[in-house]
């Protein structure tokens, strides 16, 4: 397999990835965690890289201490999880710049891990965003129904005797693997996109919630396939390009919905007048 196949087949896995597990990010308001996360694995990738380590390993090894210390802050009396991530998502990111700062002679530039390279994925990578995949899959359809019912109705979900923290586990566990097997591709800056986006164009035109975990991962695989054919055709970074390719998802089905409810007032309004019109003639 060339390296632009399997910059495709990256981007294929890791858009779906992204949507799908991006639906429990939506749903679950877990938006600006993810978009802690993914700016705070930013020094354990390049620590990793100052160590000669793989990247992915020290950005998930981060993600472990960050949401340790996310938990921690949220449990400070007038804290919460808004200010954890807030806190960690600045701190983060500036600790990795100094991390680059003070190693300039590091043979992998900071650029790299801010928008990404999808070009050189390495097989490795795309084994490993396909088992991080296969095990979201497998998990929104064992556990589904209890992952909705804990979403929408969380006082329901105790009283029916599940308890909640295995559930919201599962959902952290899915975010940091998904973020740190989109960043190599995407970057630390722009997964969040990838990962809000086509789940957010899913919510608008999707009717269920069923509906909404099968297109949001086609939604997400669409931008990351589009985003690559991009990249090549216009000689741009493949990183912006999908991130914008799934923004202009969101946009379209923004577009869709609008259109959509103003139709439904004036076909009901056709519906009046024409009711009207037949009495009058009876």
């Amino acid at each position: 397999m060339g390296y632009f196949e399997q910059a495709l087949l990256a981007s294929l896995l890791i858009g779906a990835l992204s949507g799908l597990v991006g639906t429990l990010v939506v749903l679950r308001q877990r938006t600006f965690f993810a978009q802690a996360l993914t700016h705070a694995t930013f020094p354990g990738a390049v620590s990793a890289a100052i160590l000669g380590l793989s990247i992915p390993l020290g950005a998930a090894v981060a993600s472990v201490v960050i949401v340790g210390v996310m938990t921690l802050i949220g449990r400070v009396k007038r804290q919460g999880n808004q200010v954890a991530s807030g806190i960690l998502l600045t701190a983060g990111f500036a600790l990795g710049v100094l991390l680059q700062g003070l190693n300039p002679s590091l043979p992998v530039k900071v650029d790299s891990y801010l928008v990404g390279s999808i070009l050189t994925v390495s097989s490795n990578d795309v084994a490993l965003v396909a088992i991080v995949l296969a095990f979201a899959v497998l998990a929104i359809v064992f556990l589904g129904k209890q992952i909705i019912f804990s979403t929408f109705d969380v006082n329901g979900f105790r009283a029916a005797g599940y308890r909640e923290w295995p559930i919201e586990l599962l959902t952290l566990v899915l975010i940091t693997a998904t973020v740190v097997t989109a960043m190599p591709a995407v970057g630390a800056i722009l997964a969040i996109a990838l990962i809000a986006a086509p789940a957010a164009a899913a919510r608008l035109v999707s009717r269920t919630t069923t509906q909404m975990f099968i297109i949001a991962p086609l939604l997400g695989a669409l931008a990351g396939l589009v985003g690559v054919l991009l990249s090549r055709s216009l000689d741009i970074a493949a990183g912006p390009a999908i991130a914008l390719t799934a923004v202009a998802l969101f946009l379209l089905a923004l577009l869709l919905r609008r259109l959509a409810s103003a139709r439904l007032p004036r076909e009901a309004d056709a519906r009046r007048t024409s009711r009207t019109s037949l009495r009058l003639m009876s």
